[in-house]
């Protein structure tokens, strides 16, 4: 433990000095870069944990159940909560996760922070020749979802994203159900009415010496330390950190209407807000809520295929897919009918067959031996996390323009709006000197 002690101390030292001198000091050495060490197929796999929070100690949690894989370390910048879990598990403690990418030993990390250290995080795992298991969603903007995405297929890695409901099997049989026309043509879906994120920031307190706020914030512009980001995920509702409810909670329905409607490797076409502006939702508090919770305006989103999306009244989890014979609704580990007889028939002969799993975390385990994708890789957490930030960007627009109705065109192939500069606008963020994306 001394010789960690010293070398953090190493590292922070470096860190300062990398500042000081205008070297970006989140730069992997290059001796780590590209490490490729992929398990065999009957080996034991070793993982290590960064964020050691709420979600962070369950999934390592998890992982220690299993009899082929080993956490032997675990890192977060909150140095309690980093020590109790490393204890919990008998694991080595870690301030600093670049110096966890550097054991040769660690075939694997599961990356478990706030939404605006995913991209980072991942990156440099990848380089560092690591699998991932990244939480969703797995970026704060859609532009560094897709550098995510270059970094994990140019390094060849192994990527789940935490969307567990596609390996829930009642999920899976409902998407099967709707996929082989129980309900006929699909003609609208009804996802969720999530909130977006509009504060940005929190009256001053003390730094405790227990923690590394300076790189707990890291791509962020510093704001004032509050012992409200050291709750458990205290820093969902802040623009700077996160997406709010739109991509904490509403890639999990998104993710279950991308599956069902065929498009988890694309998206939507054309996304517009209808009713009052964000920003007057806001000052006035829309939907019953009180000021300052922003579930508004409407959003919908518009598919190729020509099937519109809502966000309404669906469950938290899941949505509701509308056709010609009824509707089916897909909730976490259940659906439901209507007219209930919908789905009393059991489905034979499927003529469309949907990729099925059904144990999310041993999936990834598992397509980390065979080295095949599992359920949920890197295209499909990407893909699902830009319907969200589609999502609250329309609201943004809205705010800064002042207006609702009009429809932003979307390119799901160049990723980029085509008569919106503000929509582009939001596509991506300026992130801190020090704390850039390294070159893929």
């Amino acid at each position: 433990m001394g010789n960690k002690i010293a070398r953090r101390s190493f590292l922070k030292q470096g860190l300062a000095a990398g500042m000081i001198s205008g070297v970006a000091p989140m730069i992997l050495p290059s001796g780590v870069l590209a490490a490729n060490g992929n398990p065999g197929a009957n080996g034991r796999i070793v993982v290590g944990g960064i964020g050691a929070g709420a979600m962070g100690r369950g999934l390592v949690h998890h992982f220690t159940a299993y009899d082929d894989v080993t956490v032997a370390a675990v890192c977060d910048v909150d140095h309690p909560k980093c020590d109790a879990l490393a204890g919990q598990v008998n694991a080595d403690a870690y301030y600093d996760y670049r110096e966890m990418l550097e054991r040769n030993d660690i075939d694997a990390v599961v990356i478990a922070l706030p939404e605006h250290w995913h991209g980072l995080a991942t990156i440099h795992a990848a380089q560092a020749g690591k699998d991932i298991y990244c939480e969703k969603p797995i970026s704060l903007t859609v532009r560094e979802g897709r550098l995510m995405v270059q970094a994990v297929q140019k390094y060849d890695r192994v990527f789940q994203t935490g969307s567990q409901d596609r390996s829930n099997g009642q999920n899976y049989e409902a998407c099967m159900l709707i996929r082989n026309g129980r309900i006929g043509q699909i003609e609208r879906v009804v996802a969720h009415n999530h909130s977006t994120p509009h504060l940005n920031g929190m009256p001053g307190h003390p730094v405790p010496d227990d923690i590394d706020w300076d790189m707990w914030m890291g791509p962020v512009q510093p704001h004032a330390f509050h012992p409200h980001f050291r709750e458990i995920r205290g820093w969902v509702g802040f623009k700077d950190f996160a997406g709010a409810g739109m991509t904490s909670n509403g890639t999990h329905g998104f993710d279950q209407i991308q599956w069902v409607l065929d498009t988890s490797d694309t998206g939507p076409v054309e996304v517009w807000t209808e009713g009052e502006s964000h920003q007057a939702g806001i000052n006035r508090g829309e939907n019953g809520h009180v000021p300052g919770t922003p579930h508004g305006p409407q959003v919908f989103m518009r598919y190729a295929s020509g099937i519109v999306m809502e966000l309404g009244d669906a469950p938290l989890w899941g949505g509701r897919f509308i056709g010609e014979h009824g509707s089916i609704t897909i909730d976490r580990g259940s659906y439901h009918s209507d007219p209930p007889e919908l789905i009393e028939e059991p489905l034979k002969s499927p003529e469309v067959v949907v990729s099925q799993s059904t144990n999310h975390f041993r999936n990834w385990v598992d397509c980390m031996k065979t080295r095949e994708k599992p359920i949920c890789h890197e295209e499909v957490g990407h893909r699902t996390a830009t319907v969200a930030h589609l999502a609250n960007i329309a609201r943004w627009v809205s705010e800064v323009t002042g207006e609702t109705g009009n429809k932003l065109q979307w390119d799901p192939d160049k990723e980029e709006f085509t008569n919106s500069q503000w929509g582009n606008h939001f596509l991506d963020r300026p992130r801190r000197k020090g704390y850039e994306f390294p070159t893929i």
